[in-house]
């Protein structure tokens, strides 16, 4: 990858949101209820859909998005680990990080650390502390010692905060190695494998998507820590081959850094989205009808795209709404880019026809030469 590629300034610090805006979301999610935090993955899709205004009003809020699926009479799309692959995950990672992580350091030096000498006297710090917030405020205690020490340094489960729509966000690598010489590298433990050296490549774009929101947060730290840096290679550990002895891979997530960055920044306030909402409007599932919940889902805007089948709970009621209204989104995000200006499949089969669009416009002109082509193959073909 190219080494012009800018990373940007850091992200400002989290703010912590207001006494209205925090009763304001309580009463949305519903004032018993409480919030679901939002985590790395949910962040990225956040970032690949920033237009959806539906999704980070529910996750914002701490909307439990599958339950709400299931009030209003829709299936909650299903993803996710089984429990089987969640446990097995679990004892994989406890595997690569026993010993006080000497395992996961053997294999980030074999990855990274060529001529130099392999990690010797490696600092764990505790990270206990109360809530989230104090979670955040100790890892970055943490991550400022280790820094000025001067030596290596482990961090298992560390907490990050990170500002997303007005509203923070804490999140948890699996761990984070601070080096010698300030780097900070983010460590993603996955439990599918690698075999020939080789994995799934989907899955590894999903780590690298989920890892970038993990070293976004960190640039904040960083920013406000003398002689740190992150580095913009995450090692990512797995089971090789069919065994359940770990490998690992260094993966550059610059790309996928870059492009969270943008999205994230374009996603509209939180407060703005809920002062938005008609009076009264609440996700609260006690003692209302589906009907209510319903008309409350539709009154926060949405952006549905087949993607959104593998990230969203409420992903098949919004593509029944974008079928059902012709939306050419449900059709994917690639070929709404080629359509411009022709939002629905009404206006797409109109203007193949000719009945409207001004012929001078190349996706007009482009979609009628479709037509007449599909009409001649029809004409050969009879």
């Amino acid at each position: 990858m190219s080494a012009s590629l800018d990373s940007g300034p850091p992200p400002p610090p989290p703010r912590t949101p207001t006494t209205t805006l925090r009763r304001r979301l309580a009463e949305l999610r519903g004032p018993a209820v409480p919030a679901r935090p939002l985590d790395a993955r949910a962040l990225a899709a956040l970032a690949a859909n920033p237009g959806c205004r539906r999704r980070a009003l529910l996750d914002g809020a701490g909307v439990d998005k599958g339950a709400l699926a299931e009030a209003i009479g829709s299936p909650s799309a299903a993803f996710g680990q089984s429990q089987f692959a969640f446990m097995r995950g679990n004892a994989f990672e406890a595997k690569v990080k026993g010993d006080g992580g000497t395992e996961l350091l053997r294999l980030l030096h074999e990855r990274t650390g060529a001529g130099a000498e392999p990690p010797r006297d490696v600092l764990a710090p505790d990270l206990a502390a109360a809530g989230p917030e104090g979670r955040a405020a100790r890892t970055a205690l943490a991550l400022r010692e280790a820094t000025a020490a001067g030596g290596w340094a482990f961090l298992d489960h560390p907490m990050l905060a990170l500002e997303v729509a007005g509203s923070p966000a804490y999140l948890e690598p699996d761990a984070v190695v601070v080096h010698p010489d300030g780097r900070w590298t983010v460590v993603e433990i996955k439990s599918f494998p690698m075999i020939d050296a080789t994995a799934d490549p989907s899955k590894v774009g999903a780590a690298a998507r989920q890892s970038a929101v993990y070293v976004l947060a960190l640039e904040r730290v960083a920013a406000v820590t003398e002689g740190a840096s992150v580095h913009h290679s995450v090692l990512l550990v797995c089971p090789k081959d069919f065994s359940n002895l770990p490998t690992a891979s260094v993966i550059d997530v610059r790309r996928q850094l870059s492009v969270t960055r943008r999205q994230l920044t374009r996603l509209a306030r939180i407060e703005d989205l809920a002062d938005a909402l008609p009076p009264g409007t609440t996700f609260d599932l006690d003692g209302q009808s589906g009907e209510s919940l319903a008309a409350a889902v539709e009154a926060v805007p949405a952006v549905y795209a087949p993607d959104c089948l593998a990230a969203c709970e409420l992903a098949f009621h919004c593509r029944d709404r974008a079928r059902a209204e012709g939306e050419v989104t449900a059709l994917g995000r690639s070929l709404r880019g080629e359509l411009g200006g022709l939002t629905t499949i009404g206006e797409v089969l109109s203007a193949a026809r000719g009945a409207s669009g001004d012929p001078d416009d190349p996706t007009v002109a482009a979609v009628r030469r479709a037509a007449a082509l599909r009409t001649e193959a029809f004409a050969c073909r009879s």
